[in-house]
């Protein structure tokens, strides 16, 4: 009599994935030997629908193919509890599960309509069309994230800060004693030009007595080919200026004005830089203070300045220049707590083609930094009392990827020639220079020099000028790397000027002022007001703003705006994202399993012997071999337990 074993909900072993596929029902079935002897097994798998089968009762005969009818069995414990995994057995049953359960607005509406085509119909293009429009705002939104863009914050903060350094200039270059000769030829040189252009004879300069030149002056042959002319350019009018040529003479720079003051100073200002470039040393040695003191008094907060507060240099065209570094830091706003300056505008040993302002040139600008007065600055016209507010304003930049900044020069692919901290203008300065000498084999006389290399005279380096001014064109055209390499700094703090102007001294203090300043001995002069400027310079307020960058998106922000359109479009939250998750991870799990069934059913016909019925054809009765089932509960998972 053959046996029954039935066990429901036992393991079947699954490869790749390590877990046990839950069966509905195994029986073991045997069938031949006489007397009802037991002479063979065969295992089956079968669904709840076909375990009601009829079966051949005990003792039947051999060869019977047929499965008996499996006992009604009481459910175990263990058949009671639920699996750790359970899975759908179709994607219908995992579509309606989701459906059923999200909190997604809309799915539910799926299976509420399932009797009604058209709701159905209606209901799945809304779905869809959400989820379109939600995409599509959500690479709006990635496009605009990815651009990195910023927005300026502004805040304002209150304390002492360390007052300003003031650099200011004479405007007056002297000639050195050295190159006096050579630059006596380049004045002769100079008016005949205007002579034969204008008609114009200028009359020559006055120097001091002793102005002849102490030892021997370099060798220098001015280049008379160089001539002020007029220039008609292609389709423009007639202008002045002059043109440099490469060695061969095939290829010339026009350097043409529509000013003939212009035209003269930048003439006269290329060969005086020739000339300049032959002194042995270097131009801060070479040029030393001259007749009498710029600074004739000052006062910072009530107190006398010290010679100690004031750092002299000499300028090639700016002429003599004094640095004040404030010590101190400021302790109230005010034009009594700030720096006043009477200071002195002499016109001696003047080069009247190279500048052609009488004046003071003032810089405010931070302890340090290097002042370029070619780029910044202002003017001071003698016979007036200037007054000037200043208020600190300091930016904070993001740096990569919002932008390009730079923390300090040793990121910058430049070697700065300035022994100051980084700015923008220092280095394009050094980046200016260092191509100058790589190209040209020679540097720019009003720049620093990189080490081993020497200035740019026509005397040593004739075609200079040709290569010079083509690189210069190529840097205000934005075509040399120089801008590229040279970021902003990403912390940088800038100065807002207000001034105002008066008449000083006073037509009742215009006679008494100028004897009490003057020095004892010093030479009068006709005209007292215009050789004397005043200069007060104070801190409006102690206030100062920041400018900081601030990202349009963070990565919070960014979360925000995809949550705010997520829940406009499906009004779900972050766990409904996460049924999404798992309506994918179930699907893609569902496809493996039913692939592996597939799989393992190909290769079980391909197995067979001939003649030897296929496991389709084979009687049985579990005909769904992989036991994904439903039973009376509902829609049955194949689980784990």
């Amino acid at each position: 009599m053959g046996r029954l074993w039935s066990m429901s909900r036992l393991g079947y072993a699954t490869s790749g994935w390590g877990t046990r596929l839950g069966m509905e029902v195994l029986q073991l079935c045997g069938g031949q030997g006489a007397g009802g002897g037991q002479t063979g097994a065969l295992l089956r798998l079968i669904s709840p629908t076909q375990a009601g089968a009829s079966a051949q009762a005990a003792g039947g005969g051999p060869g019977a193919g047929r499965c008996p009818q499996p006992l009604p069995l009481p459910p175990s414990e263990e058949e009671r509890r639920e699996g750790l995994v359970e899975l759908h057995t179709s994607f219908r049953e995992l579509v309606t599960f989701f459906c059923t359960n999200a909190t997604i607005h809309g799915t539910i509406r799926l299976v509420c309509s399932s009797q009604n085509r058209l709701k159905t119909a209606t209901w799945a293009l809304l779905l869809a069309g959400a989820l379109s429009a939600l995409y599509w705002q959500f690479g709006l939104l990635f496009q605009q994230y990815w651009r990195y863009p910023v927005v300026m914050a502004v805040s304002v903060h209150s304390e002492r800060k360390l007052f300003p350094s003031v650099t200011l200039c004479d405007m007056n270059p002297h000639r050195p004693r050295p190159a006096r000769r050579h630059l006596r030829a380049l004045d002769d040189f100079a008016r005949e030009n205007i002579y034969s252009l204008y008609g114009f004879n200028f009359t020559e300069s006055e120097e001091d007595p002793g102005a002849e030149a102490l030892g021997s002056e370099p060798a220098f042959q001015l280049d008379r080919g160089i001539r002020l002319q007029r220039l008609s350019p292609l389709g423009g009018q007639n202008r002045v200026g002059f043109r440099l040529c490469n060695r061969t003479g095939g290829d010339c720079v026009h350097r043409a004005y529509s000013s003939g003051v212009t035209a003269a100073q930048e003439w006269y200002r290329f060969h005086y830089v020739n000339i300049l470039a032959l002194l042995p040393n270097a131009p801060e040695d070479s040029h030393r203070s001259h007749g009498g003191h710029l600074v004739s008094s000052c006062r910072y907060d009530g107190q006398d300045c010290q010679a100690g507060h004031f750092q002299t240099s000499h300028h090639p065209t700016y002429g003599s220049c004094y640095t004040f570094h404030g010590i101190w830091a400021a302790q109230h706003p005010g034009i009594t707590h700030g720096i006043s300056l009477v200071l002195r505008a002499e016109l001696q040993d003047h080069l009247p083609l190279l500048f052609t302002e009488a004046g003071i040139k003032v810089l405010i600008h931070r302890h340090d930094q290097t002042p370029f007065l070619e780029h910044q600055g202002f003017s001071i016209r003698p016979g007036t009392e200037t007054t000037i507010g200043i208020r600190e304003d300091e930016v904070h930049r993001l740096g990569s990827p919002y932008g390009h900044c730079t923390h300090s020069a040793g990121s910058v692919d430049v070697r700065l020639l300035y022994k100051a901290s980084y700015t923008k203008q220092a280095c394009l300065v050094s980046c200016f220079q260092q191509l100058m000498v790589d190209t040209c084999s020679c540097g720019y006389y009003l720049y620093p020099l990189p080490a081993g290399a020497e200035y740019c005279s026509y005397t040593r380096h004739p075609a200079w000028g040709h290569c010079f001014y083509r690189l210069y064109q190529d840097l205000e055209t934005h075509r040399l790397p120089c801008t590229s390499r040279c970021p902003r700094p990403c912390r940088e703090s800038t100065y807002k000027l207000t001034a105002g102007v008066s008449r000083w001294p006073s037509s009742k203090s215009a006679d008494w002022i100028p004897a009490v300043l003057d020095r004892p001995g010093g030479r009068q002069s006709p005209s007292p007001r215009s050789r004397l400027a005043k200069v007060n310079i104070f801190y409006r307020e102690l206030n100062y703003r920041t400018v900081d960058e601030m990202p349009v998106y963070s990565v919070p922000q960014l979360l925000s705006a995809m949550g705010s359109l997520w829940s406009l479009w499906f009004g779900s939250s972050v766990l409904s994202v996460l049924e999404v998750l798992e309506l994918l991870l179930d699907a893609m799990v569902l496809t493996l399993l039913l692939c592996c069934r597939q799989l393992h059913r190909a290769r079980g016909q391909l197995g067979a012997a001939p003649g030897e019925p296929t496991p389709s054809q084979r009687p049985t009765c579990c005909p769904a071999a992989a036991g994904m089932t439903s039973n009376a509960r509902g829609p049955s998972w194949p689980r784990f337990p």
